[in-house]
């Protein structure tokens, strides 16, 4: 199978030019090809008066060695790598202990799947609730209703990339096409299968519940176990190893082999792990805001006459300023067609995330704006001090909002001004429980705030609008990341503790859904072939 990449057409292109562009590129007949499929579809919309697709394409041909040499200096023609996923181990009938997983997020979802389909059954321990369950607490939450900390946007079945755009890529380095697993694994739970294809696949809060159900009963029925409603609040640990876990429930779990998959917002969890001793530093994360627009501006600007096409779909943005203080800002969890969601997870405190549906039909385009801090410059000292920062800010936007959970909002034209808000333009605020209009400057540092005042003049250069003065920010967004990385070694095990696998997003290593779940299978696999070893 040759592999044919940077094909491009005209958006509008009939169907018959797929086969045409692949005889034009190999100079071979129609009856040289037997067969091609589409590995990737992309979209070059630079030049929105001629915006092309580009294609990677997949095509089996006859005399594929002769076209081989015939093109052998040309980087766009080459073999199709095998991305087959194959598993490294299969538990024996005798197992002596079962592996555990704590957290049911995309990591932990897809190391219990990996370990299930691989014959370990594992264990699997989820503070939250199952995911429907988790869905009305937490839309109950929205409209209103108490906040349960232990069932929300961050806790419960499927993390919180159940409540987002559901975005499936990454830059994250991919050799071994784990990737490719991952993708596999959720169009067999029911996602689109263009997910397969498309340049940037995206499923969406509804579609989601359905497939996060759908792997948690194919891990139950090859044997694996999943404990809702239970934290673990202790390692017991003999020299640095692993012997088991003390869970919230009362019980003992013995076990040499933990994935510790908790996101980002674990926040008691690290704390008990750093008393426990287990490794854990600072790292950099960011701080800002939510910024909406109307989705029909994004989508003119980035695809003028073309907006609406539905191969485009709406339209995303990646943004990124250098500014003059050494700070950057970029946007991030760019949701098109979306809402601006309560993410709080703790009492007294007030976070926002992004979340669209697989329509992406909704009025307002919305996408954080942040900032990028370091422990260095910015929380310097304890490695829990990101999170202490993190709560300080969280708890400042519950004051300013009225200490209802109702978020505080400015006017983007009023924030560049540096006056607060009264009264809402165009842009109306997708947020509930709702907004109080006020001064962001009361809710983040003053870095932050001449940041992203120098960044948005400079992002309207891109697209023309964003600095539109009745656009609105909504504070305050400060989950962008984990602020901790619990490390760990080549064997993917935690530096000073042997047997406890720190994993996903929380522990430092991912970012979003996509890598998350690879980097899921890589300690599911480490762990595996551990579990092996120490049997022979």
């Amino acid at each position: 199978m040759l592999r044919l990449t940077e094909i491009k057409l005209p958006l509008n292109h009939p169907e018959e030019a797929l086969l045409l562009a692949i005889l034009t590129k190999l100079a071979i007949s129609a009856e040289q090809v037997l067969s091609f499929s589409m590995f990737k579809r992309g979209y070059d919309a630079r030049n929105n008066k001629d915006i092309q697709l580009i294609y990677t394409l997949d095509v089996e041909v006859k005399n594929q060695e002769q076209l081989l040499a015939k093109f052998a200096n040309d980087q766009h023609v080459k073999i199709a790598p095998d991305m087959t996923y194959q598993f490294v181990a299969q538990a024996p009938a005798n197992l002596p202990s079962r592996p555990v997983v704590i957290g049911l997020g995309p990591c932990g979802l897809f190391a219990a799947l990996i370990l299930a389909q691989m014959g370990f059954k594992p264990i699997v321990l989820e503070r939250g609730k199952a995911v429907r369950e988790r869905t009305k607490d937490t839309f109950g939450f929205w409209r209103k209703q108490p906040l349960n900390p232990e069932s929300n946007v961050q806790f419960g079945e499927g993390g919180a990339g159940t409540f987002s755009d559901g975005k499936l890529y990454s830059q994250v380095k991919d050799r071994k096409h784990y990737g490719r697993k991952v993708l596999h694994e959720f169009v067999a739970a029911g996602a689109p299968d263009e997910i397969m294809y498309v340049s940037k696949p995206h499923i969406g809060t509804f579609k989601l519940v359905n497939m996060v159900e759908k792997m948690r009963a194919t891990i139950i029925a090859l044997g694996g176990e999943i404990r809702f409603s239970t934290r673990v609040e202790k390692l017991e640990l003999e020299n640095g190893q692993l012997q088991g876990l003390h869970l919230s429930t009362g019980e003992y779990l013995v076990t040499k082999h933990a994935i510790l998959a908790i996101g980002h917002s674990a926040r008691d969890t690290f704390e008990s792990l750093y008393a426990q001793g287990v490794y854990i530093e600072a790292k950099p994360f960011s701080i800002g805001f939510r910024i909406e627009h109307e989705q029909s501006m994004i989508d003119s600007c980035r695809f003028g006459d073309f907006a609406g096409n539905p191969i485009l779909g709406a339209a995303d943005y990646k943004l990124v300023h250098h500014c003059h203080n050494g700070r950057t800002v970029y946007s991030f969890c760019m949701c098109p067609g979306g809402t601006v969601v309560a993410a709080a997870s703790e009492e007294g405190r007030v976070v926002t995330n992004g979340m669209s549906q697989y329509s992406r039909h909704e009025r307002n385009a919305n996408s954080a704006i942040v900032v990028g801090i370091t422990p260095e410059q910015d929380f310097p000292g304890h490695p829990l001090a990101g999170i202490a920062l993190q709560r300080s800010l969280e708890e400042l936007a519950f004051k300013v909002g009225g200490e209802n959970y109702h978020a505080p909002a400015q006017l983007i034209g009023d924030f560049l001004a540096g006056e607060a808000s009264s009264e809402l333009g165009d842009v109306k605020p997708s947020y509930t429980p709702g907004i109080t209009l006020s001064d962001l400057s009361k809710v983040v540092p003053a870095y932050v705030i001449q940041a992203i005042q120098e960044a948005i003049p400079a992002f309207d250069k891109q697209i023309k609008g964003f600095a539109k003065k009745d656009g609105l920010l909504t504070g305050v967004e400060t989950r962008t990341s984990s602020p901790v990385c619990i490390k760990r070694g080549d064997d993917y095990q935690s530096i000073n503790t042997k047997g406890l696998y720190p994993a996903g997003e929380g522990a430092g290593y991912a970012g979003g859904i996509w890598s998350a779940g690879i980097d899921g299978i890589r300690v599911a696999e480490a762990l595996a072939l551990d579990m092996l070893a120490s049997l022979s």
